[in-house]
């Protein structure tokens, strides 16, 4: 047996089948239609459709949820402004009960000082 000639064999049946590989690849690339073909120009164009529907649903979503931001910083605004009208009313509640007291505490002193003004006059 010889193996050289089995060899040579072998690598002319490489080299055929690469140039084969080449011409088809450049029969593909010469059957591409040019960039002025209707049918390019046309899924150009629907590509940059698309392009542009993504970037009105982008900037849709991207609204929506500036919107939604907004109205979850006014609701918290709005529980922040009740908690401190909440706050003050009882403040105030306070302030008139603590006043209302001290006008009792005082009526019942100013009371008992009179008692012992009296029972020191007789």
């Amino acid at each position: 047996m010889y193996v050289g000639q089995f060899k040579a064999n072998q690598l002319v049946d490489r080299l055929e089948a690469a140039a084969k590989a080449r011409q088809a690849t450049v029969a593909r690339f010469r059957a591409r239609p040019s960039a002025d073909d209707p049918i390019v120009l046309a899924r150009q164009s629907a590509r940059r459709a698309v392009i542009q529907a993504r970037g009105v649903r982008v900037n849709e979503r991207e609204m929506a949820r500036l919107a939604v931001k907004a109205q979850h910083e006014a609701e918290a605004l709005a529980a922040r402004e009740c908690e401190v009208a909440e706050a003050a009313r009882q403040a105030a509640e306070k302030a008139e009960r603590q006043a209302a007291l001290a006008a009792e505490q005082k009526t019942a002193r100013d009371a008992r000082f009179a008692a012992r003004k009296a029972r020191a006059r007789r």
